[in-house]
């Protein structure tokens, strides 16, 4: 029998149960959208990643307090420590901005905002992470030497609470201290994990008066004359800090780098990533014991039909091409629909992250739902081009 001719019974024998098949076909679409759209979401997340974290430029380094080693003591970063990274004993050291970090809920009128970052710093943070004014202006060193109550919001902030409104000149409360907007900070974007422009930033001496007290700095954020003097610029300022703190072996503070901290995040996305598309490959693997069940369950209905064919004359390698062709062609037939609706749904941003593609991802999947066929269907069809033909005609 031609091959054309056996595809024909198979895909009368598809048609013969609807039902059937579109429950087959739907557990293996499932499983390949999810492989291509999970996948694809684990990339958007790892390229808004990088996309933030380069945005801040290349040249930054972040120095956070670590908890010092038994037996020592840990000494808190301070702005003084901020003062004396600049100067004649660090040459590649560019700017050096002391952090603070603050819980604050700002208001205004009757709306009332949870700010994700509320930061105190000076003038050259916004330098250091690469911030511009998108309207009004930024404060001075004389606003953080007068401890002025004024700040600088982020577009998120903005556009929650002063909805189509200039919010440059407006009176918010921050933990219901008034403070005056003085400008709004040109849009980042999301990485997916963190609204970038749900921000506000004060003088220093300001958010140390007013919310946090003057304790440790959270971060001390340093920008090197360029992006080559980076690791001279870290040696310089471990210099210094391991001075300064009396550190003669474990040190109480960390430095990272950009392409540290890029390298940190990119590998936990990437983990996340292989989660989630083993756990799509397990909706694929499923799907296929689905086949396997349906395709069992097709040889018993079909028992008579395949002794008919048999006493005929239809040879063995017919039967189990037939049922091979069938199970294929659920496959692929769910496969495609399944490669369709991963495309349609990575159109749409996902939790704050808009997926990224990734079109191997597509072949792969598309490949393993056609070889689940023949791998799901391959038992079946063996078990169905081995029945006799006077006991298959004898089936009831």
């Amino acid at each position: 029998m031609r091959i054309f001719e056996i595809a024909a019974f198979a895909v009368r024998g598809l048609t013969a149960n609807k039902m059937r098949s579109g429950l087959t076909t739907l557990g293996i679409l499932i499983g390949v959208a999810s492989v291509i759209l999970l996948i694809a979401v684990g990339n958007g997340a790892s390229s808004a990643v990088q996309q933030s974290i380069a945005g801040l430029g290349t040249n930054i380094l972040t120095i956070s307090p670590q908890r010092a080693q038994p037996g020592s003591t840990a000494k808190p970063l301070t702005t003084a420590d901020a003062a004396a990274l600049v100067g004649q004993d660090s040459p590649d050291v560019k700017y050096a901005s002391p952090v603070v970090s603050a819980q604050a809920t700002a208001g205004y009128g009757d709306t009332t905002h949870d700010i994700g970052q509320f930061i105190g710093s000076d003038p050259h943070y916004f330098d250091t992470t690469n911030s511009s004014v998108a309207q009004g202006n930024l404060f001075s060193d004389n606003d953080v030497q007068q401890a002025r109550k004024v700040v600088v919001i982020g577009a998120t902030v903005a556009t929650e609470l002063f909805p189509g409104t200039d919010p440059v000149g407006k009176s918010m409360l921050v933990n219901n201290i008034p403070f005056t907007v003085v400008g709004v900070l040109a849009a980042k974007g999301s990485s997916g994990l963190q609204d970038a422009d749900d921000m506000a930033v004060a003088p220093l001496s300001t958010t140390q008066n007013a919310l946090t007290g003057y304790g440790s700095l959270t971060q001390i954020v340093v920008q090197a004359q360029s992006a080559d003097a980076l690791p001279n610029a870290q040696a310089q300022v471990t210099t210094i800090l391991n001075g300064r703190h009396k550190i003669t072996q474990t040190a109480d503070y960390r430095i990272l780098s950009q392409d540290q901290l890029l390298t940190a995040r990119t590998a936990t996305t990437e983990t996340f990533t292989v989660l989630l598309a083993s756990v799509a490959a397990i909706s694929l693997l499923v799907g296929g014991i689905g086949i396997t069940n349906i395709m069992l369950v097709t040889v018993t209905e079909r028992i008579r039909e395949i002794g008919i064919r048999k006493a005929v004359g239809a040879p063995r390698s017919s039967i189990l091409g037939q049922f091979l062709i069938e199970a294929t062609l659920l496959s692929l037939f769910g496969g495609a629909l399944g490669v369709a609706a991963g495309m349609i749904g990575s159109q749409f941003t996902i939790a704050g992250i808009q997926p990224v593609l990734v079109p191997s991802s597509v072949l792969l999947a598309f490949a393993v739902s056609a070889l689940i066929g023949l791998f799901f269907g391959s038992y079946p069809a063996s078990r169905a081009a081995k029945l006799r033909p006077i006991e298959a005609l004898r089936h009831e």
